[in-house]
């Protein structure tokens, strides 16, 4: 179960996210809900254990954040995200599965060992090796959006983790490919993964977790009391610098 009441994370230039309270079973698929700036990814990486909230509490699987981040780091994994864990554009789907098969038996008792933990891996994210470009020998930077989304699934994956973050579900992905990939998270969520995925627009049958960041105190005119709005340019540069620390503590972790 992850649990969340009051949860926020407030730094040095303001409120990246906070107000956030939620109950969610193990197998659950969490859409973390907000526009872009919005603290959604400063959130899901918090509730993976690797960024200190300072705000309310929360729990993962028995374990209390912030105080044991590293236990929750050991059950959980991410799927890309920009500037902690992004695929690199210049290998191919081949070595970055061989490089976190390799990462796996290095650093973990449960490890990836063999083909068919990459098969199950790469059958549970849906991702067809005969069906790319130059097969497994394609650069990630040929891929399409949602292949490329696929493999991230896949590397974290091979953790075999207990919770699963994914970042920037449905950018720059068309109605169909966005359905396609929510149906993949959910088939992961149904193995009993706890799946939060940062979003624009959730689907319907998610648990919907919005951000709700402080906004700048506005002197020329009353500001809506509408936490789901859309907040202005602003205070969307105001969440972004707020966030620059705890994305720094984050690639430490």
């Amino acid at each position: 179960m992850i649990t969340a009441e009051g949860y926020g994370l407030r730094g040095p230039r303001g409120r990246v996210f906070g107000d956030v309270s939620f109950s969610a079973p193990a197998g659950t698929l969490i859409a973390v809900e907000g526009p872009s700036g919005n603290g959604r990814t400063c959130l899901m990486l918090a509730l993976t254990g690797r960024m200190k909230a300072n705000e309310g509490g929360a729990e993962v699987h028995g374990h209390p954040l912030p105080r044991r981040m590293p236990a929750v780091r050991r059950i959980s994994a991410l799927g890309p995200v920009d500037g902690i864990s992004a695929l690199e554009p210049a290998l191919t789907v081949a070595e970055h599965l061989h490089e976190r098969v390799l990462l796996q038996r290095r650093f973990f008792s449960r490890a990836a060992r063999d083909r068919a933990d990459v098969a199950a891996a790469l059958a549970a994210a849906g991702l067809e090796l005969d069906s790319l470009v130059k097969g497994e020998r394609t650069a990630v930077r040929d891929l399409e959006r949602l292949e490329a989304l696929r493999l991230g699934v896949a590397l974290a994956l091979l953790a075999r983790p207990r919770v699963l973050g994914i970042d920037d579900v449905d950018h720059k992905l068309g109605d169909a490919d966005r359905e396609r990939a929510w149906s993949m998270l959910r088939s992961v969520a149904d193995t009993g993964v706890t799946v939060l995925g940062v979003c624009t627009e959730a689907p319907a049958d998610a648990l919907v977790v919005p951000t709700r960041p402080a906004r700048p105190t506005d002197t020329t005119a009353e500001r809506s009391a509408d936490t789901t709005a859309e907040p202005s340019a602003d205070a969307t540069e105001e969440t972004e610098e707020g966030a620059v620390d705890a994305y720094t503590e984050a690639r430490r972790a």
